[in-house]
């Protein structure tokens, strides 16, 4: 496994990360002794950057990253989140950025996870109630006090990551990035390379989509977040899976899977980019990680991206009604 620079203030991780929210909720039932496994085995396979947050769960993913995590915690980056605010029967009660609550949260992570210090600290998503300047001041005596190493912003529109860097240097922007979710190709990811600041791509297989697994709507269980997603609707679903013919037929010719290619065109996009796929079992792991062996030709990545077009995926990433907290 090779490694990636995060930022300029010296976080190195490996080339692909996990992701591990779905080990606890949203993606349908979870089983807590293959999750751990995934977790050891990723380590094995050189794997550094493991993605949580306070809200999976919620409160329990955190634990269960902290347990998996404990026996390597001086080789691994640990990187969580705060700003949703759940209560402990999982009613989502709104966002915070309030500096009091920053402190509280990292206070809160940090039990759980059993750490002394996380290593990669985000705010999940931007509280507009709250100045980004006075969020990330009280996140930047977090560092001062030695309970986080590195700060990062999650789905953070441009002009909000140049103001939370000029208060601290930010070293990551999380955010949706993949064959069929384009949009910080426009204005973030020119800002993020002007800045210094690296890139964790979340969901990089499109939530599962372009691994062609999920053949239907019908695949998913009833409690999959997916369910209630507009890309995974009937009326759009069989449309988007006419975009994957292309990356299929690209990923025989190279003897891989779709989700590999995928992954690979993500990984050709920059070396500040490093992908998360999430994932809850060792053999998808296994899978995305061999990803970076694939190594696509500039006529590749050409006739994917003609396929693959942002308008020519049907439906918004997530309902009209939470589309008001991205971007902001």
């Amino acid at each position: 496994m090779k490694t990636r620079k995060l930022g300029r203030q010296g976080l190195e991780v490996s080339t692909i990360g996990l992701g591990c929210m779905g080990m606890s909720e949203f993606y349908g039932n979870g089983d807590e002794t293959e999750a751990i496994a995934t977790i050891r085995r990723a380590i094995d396979l050189g794997v550094t950057l493991f993605d949580t947050a306070d809200m999976y769960g919620p409160f329990t993913n955190e634990k269960l990253v902290g347990r998996a995590l404990k026996p390597d915690r001086d080789r691994v980056v640990i990187a969580t989140k705060f700003g949703f605010v759940r209560s402990q029967t999982g009613e989502y009660l709104g966002l915070s950025g309030k500096p009091e609550y920053v402190k509280s949260a990292c206070d809160a992570s940090l039990q759980r996870l059993g750490i002394d210090t996380i290593d990669l600290y985000y705010l999940h998503r931007v509280d507009l109630d709250v100045p980004i300047e006075e969020t990330i001041g009280a996140m930047s005596e977090l560092v001062k006090q030695g309970k986080v190493r590195y700060l990062g912003l999650s789905e953070a529109a441009a002009q909000t990551i140049r103001r939370a860097h000029a208060v601290h240097p930010l070293t990551a922007l999380q955010s949706e990035y993949s064959l069929w979710t384009r949009d910080p190709e426009a204005e973030v990811i020119p800002t993020l390379k002007e800045l210094g600041i690296g890139f964790v791509a979340f969901s990089p297989l499109g939530r599962g989509f372009l691994t062609g697994q999920i053949t239907s709507p019908e695949d998913l269980a009833d409690d999959d977040l997916r369910k209630g997603l507009p890309r995974f609707q009937p009326e759009n679903f069989q449309q988007n899976l006419e975009l994957l013919k292309q990356v299929k037929e690209i990923a025989q010719s190279q003897g891989a899977t779709p989700a590999q290619v995928a992954l690979a065109w993500l990984l050709a996009q920059g070396r500040d980019i490093v992908p998360i796929p999430g994932t809850k079992r060792r053999r998808y792991l296994e899978e995305n990680v061999t990803a970076t062996q694939v190594q696509l030709t500039p006529d590749q990545l050409t006739q994917i991206e003609a396929v693959v077009v942002q308008d020519a995926v049907r439906g918004t990433r997530y309902p009209e009604s939470d589309m008001g907290v991205v971007n902001r």
